[in-house]
C-alpha cells in the first residue's frame, strides 16, 4: 500500500508509531491508521505482534486490528511495519489523567474492565497470553470503545523459548506481574488475570496498584509480589462487588485464580453496560513509563540473552534489616522487554 508516515504518536523500547495517511487520497480505506515500525534486523516483537493478531483474528471488537505490513528504505535504514487501527483518544492511562481526579469512578471501571476481560476471554480461549496488560496498553476510540493493544510479548499458552532444558525469561512490567511469574517464571493466562486486578486498582486510585517511589531498588517491588502472602491494596471505599472482584484476581495461587469467563459472571462485571461512555479528549496514544533501575535491553535477539540464577535463588539475597521501601509514585517506570534465559545443567 501506498502511504505517507506521518507525525510520531509515541515510542517505545523497540518500536515507533506514527500516523499514516494514505498517498492518494481516494484509498482512503482504513486510513488513517497507526503505523509501527523498527529496524529489520530488531523487529522480532512486530513479527510476533502481527503473527498473534493474525491468529486472533478480527471476529473480537476488544482487540485492535491488525491492517497488514509492509517494508520501508527511509534515509537508508530498513524498516519493518505494521499497520494497526488508530485509536483517537489515546490510552486508558492518558485518558485517567485527563479526568477529574487523575482517576475513574467505579461505573467507569467496571465499563472498561468488562471490556479488557471481554478481550481476554478471547486472547486465552485461542490459545495465547497477552503478558503486558497494563492503561497503557489499552486504546481508546472516538467512539469511547477499549481494545486491548501491544501484542510483541504475547506468547502461545505452554510456550517457552526453545533453548536448553529450563529458561527463565523476564517480560512484562514489573508493577503488574504475578507472583507466579516473579517465582516460577510462569506466564500463563492467570498471570493476565493478575494484571488485569492490577491496572483495576490503578483506575480506581489513580495510583499503581502497588505502593512505590520512584529511584528504589525495583528488586525490593519484585521480592514484595512474590514472597509471602501481600497482594495489592484493594481500595476501602470500593463496593463489596468490587472488593470481592479484586480479591478473585489477586488469588496467590494462579491455579485457584478466577478465569476471564468466570469474572465476567461476577456480579460486579455481569450487571453493568458492556458499551463504553464516548470520550471527547484528543490526546497521544501513547506514553512510557521510565525506571532508569531496571536493567533492559531496546531490542530482543540471540545478542540480548543474559544468563541469571533463578529467581527463587537471588529474591530471598535481596531481603535487608532495613525492610522494603514504601514506594508512593510510579514516575520514571518503563516496560521490561528483556528475555533472559538459563540454561540449567
Amino acid at each position: 500500500m501506498d502511504w505517507i508516515r506521518g507525525p510520531i504518536l509515541g515510542s517505545g523500547s523497540f518500536a515507533t508509531v506514527s500516523l499514516a495517511t494514505p498517498k492518494n487520497p481516494s484509498l482512503s480505506f482504513h486510513f488513517p491508521a497507526a503505523v509501527k515500525s523498527s529496524d529489520r534486523l530488531t523487529s522480532f516483537f512486530l513479527v510476533n505482534e502481527e503473527h498473534v493478531l493474525d491468529r486472533l483474528g478480527s471476529s473480537c471488537p476488544r482487540i485492535v486490528k491488525c491492517l497488514g505490513h509492509d517494508t520501508t528504505v527511509e534515509n537508508g535504514e530498513s524498516f519493518y511495519n505494521i499497520f494497526l487501527e488508530y485509536a483517537s483518544n489515546g490510552t486508558l492511562a492518558d485518558q485517567m489523567k485527563k479526568n477529574q481526579g487523575g482517576k475513574f469512578d467505579e461505573k467507569q471501571v467496571r465499563r472498561y474492565a468488562r471490556s479488557i476481560m471481554e478481550g481476554l476471554k478471547h486472547i486465552h480461549e485461542n490459545g495465547f497470553v497477552h503478558c503486558d496488560i497494563k492503561l497503557q496498553n489499552m486504546l481508546v476510540f472516538e467512539n469511547g470503545e477499549v481494545k486491548i493493544s501491544d501484542f510483541g510479548l504475547a506468547k502461545e499458552k505452554g510456550a517457552t523459548v526453545q533453548r536448553g532444558d529450563k529458561k527463565w525469561e523476564c517480560r512484562g512490567t514489573p508493577l503488574y506481574m504475578s507472583p507466579e511469574s516473579v517465582n516460577d517464571n510462569e506466564y500463563e493466562s492467570p498471570a493476565d488475570i493478575w494484571a488485569l486486578g492490577c491496572a483495576a486498582v490503578e483506575m480506581l486510585t489513580g495510583k499503581p496498584a502497588w505502593n512505590v517511589k520512584s529511584g528504589s531498588n525495583m528488586w525490593s517491588l519484585l521480592i514484595r509480589i512474590g514472597v509471602g502472602e501481600e497482594i495489592p491494596v484493594i481500595p476501602e471505599d470500593l463496593s463489596e462487588q468490587g472488593k470481592d472482584f479484586l480479591r478473585k484476581c489477586f488469588v496467590k495461587d494462579p491455579r485457584e485464580r478466577w478465569t476471564a469467563e468466570m469474572l465476567l459472571n461476577h456480579p460486579f462485571l455481569a450487571g453493568e453496560d458492556s458499551h463504553d461512555a464516548l470520550i471527547h479528549n484528543e490526546i497521544s496514544p501513547r506514553s512510557n513509563f521510565d525506571f532508569p533501575d531496571w536493567d533492559y535491553t531496546s531490542t530482543v535477539n540471540d545478542s540480548a540473552v543474559t544468563t541469571v540464577s533463578p529467581p527463587k535463588d537471588w529474591l530471598p539475597q535481596l531481603v535487608t534489616e532495613q525492610g522494603l521501601p514504601d514506594w508512593s509514585e510510579s514516575e520514571g517506570w518503563i516496560s521490561v522487554r528483556r528475555r533472559v534465559i538459563v540454561e540449567a545443567s
